[in-house]
C-alpha cells in the first residue's frame, strides 16, 4: 500500500493553487480549505469573459489555476477540494492523459458509496462539452469524472510536469449558479444540473483517503 503524505492547507483559492510541489514529488494528498470565495478560471480561459462587477457584488474573487477546463466556483463550506500529487514513477502514472484519471475516478466512486451515495459512475468516454462545458467545469463531463444518472458530481483537472501530476478534485456541497451563468451569458436555470453531496467535508475527505490505494 502507498504511504500517502497528507497535508491540510487553508488560504485564498489563489494562494492554494500556487502551493509549491514537494521536491522530489512523493504521493501526497492536499486537503484544501478556502478562506474566501473565488471563481477559478482554467488555464486557457480569459478574464475578459467574466462579469467582474457581478463577482464584486457577491464578494467573489477571481483566481486562475494552471490546469485546464472550465471555471469552478470555490466557496467556504460550499465545496470540498482535494488535490492528489503523484510522481511520474508511481504505478498510478499513465502516459495517456485521458486514461490517467480513471484510478482516481474509481476511488471517488468507492468513497461516495461509503457515504451512502448510490449510482455513481466513472465517465470512461471522450470529453462531453455540451453547450457550456468550455466555460463551466461542471457543465461538461471529462474522462475519469464521476456522475450520478449522468449528472456530474466530481470535477477533475490535472497539471503535469516532468516530475509528476497534480490531480485537482472538487465536489459541491451547495450550488451557486449565478456566477457561472454570468460567464456563459445565460440565465442560471439554463445551466445543466449539478449533483450535490449531502455529507460533511471531513467525512468526504476521510472516505476518499480510505480508497486511494
Amino acid at each position: 500500500m502507498t504511504s500517502w503524505v497528507v497535508e491540510r492547507h487553508r488560504g485564498s483559492p489563489a494562494d492554494l493553487h500556487a502551493l509549491e510541489w514537494p521536491e522530489p514529488v512523493v504521493p501526497t494528498v492536499w486537503v484544501l480549505e478556502v478562506a474566501s470565495a473565488a471563481l477559478v478560471l482554467g488555464s486557457t480561459q480569459s478574464a475578459d469573459m467574466v462579469d467582474h462587477a457581478a463577482l464584486d457584488a457577491r464578494g467573489i474573487e477571481l483566481a486562475r489555476r494552471r490546469s485546464g477546463g472550465g471555471a469552478v466556483l470555490l466557496e467556504p463550506e460550499g465545496s470540498v477540494w482535494v488535490d492528489i500529487l503523484v510522481p511520474r514513477e508511481d504505478p498510478r502514472w499513465v502516459d495517456d492523459v485521458g486514461r490517467s484519471f480513471a484510478w482516481l475516478g474509481q476511488a471517488w466512486v468507492a468513497a461516495l458509496a461509503d457515504l451512502g451515495v448510490a449510482g455513481a459512475e466513472v465517465h470512461a468516454g471522450a470529453l462531453q462539452c455540451g453547450r457550456f462545458g468550455k466555460q463551466v467545469c461542471f457543465a461538461g463531463i471529462g474522462p475519469g469524472e464521476v456522475t450520478i444518472d449522468g449528472v456530474k458530481v466530481v470535477g477533475l483537472s490535472q497539471r503535469r510536469t516532468r516530475a509528476g501530476a497534480r490531480f485537482q478534485c472538487v465536489v459541491h456541497l451547495s450550488w451557486t449558479p449565478e456566477p457561472y451563468a454570468a460567464i456563459a451569458g445565460v440565465e442560471p436555470d439554463e445551466l445543466p444540473p449539478v449533483a450535490i453531496v449531502g455529507a460533511l467535508s471531513p467525512a468526504i475527505e476521510s472516505a476518499l483517503l480510505t480508497h486511494l490505494d
